[in-house]
């Protein structure tokens, strides 16, 4: 029996939300014949779909025709800008409708936006791209979102993060249908990780801070970017600003949004994940120039923000030519 995958697409998609999942479906087949995948894909209307990198696909069938039984309701993502039109108005309704009849539904990158907006995140957990984590958030507080995850499973919806996650979603589905003797051998053929280590806070900005109002956290801010090697204790802190430490506190994270502790954390986090992509310097020399003290205390920070070592970031971010 096939296993029938349906991708809903629309104008701007990203391209690569197709092809990665279609290629993981396409290699399962080579590699096993039983592993019968059959890709759909259809959109608002059928005919040429643009993508966003200027790529036509050829939508072979109206969303409005498509009926179900589908094993697997696949939805890509874009520019979120983008995904407020028309279309995405007649889009959500057939999304909602095909997805009552698919065994499964997923969603590659900001596509999960548009599972929420059907309403089929309602209670769930997911993930998305982390630049639109806190989009989704704030649009839909009942989706528990976890937005570091590449892929994340609640019951029969899978959601994946940015771009590229959605092989590491396509693989994790045929690891389910078919074992993961299987999907290793896919990830070899297509030269990817079959689970690949970390979240995606180490490809994304470190922390989603606001700008305070007040001018002397502002300039407070700034000092700490530039003395990241000095006391930066709640103390010292609500000094600079001639406060006491609790009203400094309850000031700060209202706001920034954070507590100073942890954006103090979050700042000497990414001053070492610039120092690694850029330079040599040994582990206790750039945990000593940002404040982390020592390598071992570098590699929990790194471990807690981001699951991969400060070696292993280094070997992948790293800007010099191998």
């Amino acid at each position: 029996m096939s296993h029938r995958v349906v991708m809903v697409l629309f104008d701007d998609f990203q391209l690569l939300d197709l092809a990665g999942p279609a290629d993981v479906f396409s290699a399962a087949g080579l590699l096993d014949a039983n592993a019968d995948y059959r890709v759909e894909v259809t959109a608002v209307r059928a005919g040429a779909v643009r993508s966003l990198s200027g790529v036509t696909v050829t939508a072979g069938s109206p969303l409005r025709s498509v009926e179900g039984p589908i094993d697997t309701l696949l939805v890509v993502g874009g520019l979120p800008a983008r995904m407020v039109s028309a279309e995405t108005a007649e889009l959500v309704p057939e999304i909602r409708r095909i997805a009552a009849v698919s065994d499964r539904v997923g969603s590659i990158c900001s596509g999960t936006l548009l599972l929420a907006e059907a309403g089929l995140l309602e209670g769930r957990r997911a993930t998305t791209h982390w630049a639109v984590g806190d989009l989704l958030s704030r649009e839909h507080p009942n989706v528990r979102v976890d937005a570091d995850r590449i892929y994340v499973r609640d019951g029969n919806v899978w959601t994946s993060a940015g771009v590229t996650s959605g092989i590491d979603l396509a693989l994790a589905l045929v690891a389910s249908d078919h074992g993961h003797d299987l999907a290793r051998e896919i990830s070899r053929w297509l030269v990817v990780y079959l689970q690949r280590p970390g979240g995606q806070s180490q490809f994304s900005t470190p922390l989603s801070a606001r700008t305070p109002k007040r001018e002397p956290l502002r300039d407070l801010q700034s000092w700490i970017e530039e003395n990241l090697n000095a006391d930066l204790s709640l103390e010292v802190l609500a000094g600079r600003v001639n406060t006491s430490v609790r009203h400094f506190s309850r000031l700060f994270r209202a706001e920034v949004g954070v507590s100073p502790a942890r954006y103090v954390e979050h700042v000497r986090t990414a001053a070492a994940k610039r120092l690694l992509e850029s330079t040599d310097e040994p582990l206790d020399r750039i945990a000593g120039r940002v404040g982390l003290g020592t390598p071992e205390t570098l590699y929990r920070v790194f471990h807690r923000h981001l699951k991969i070592s400060p070696g292993e970031y280094r070997r992948r971010f790293h800007g010099k030519e191998s």
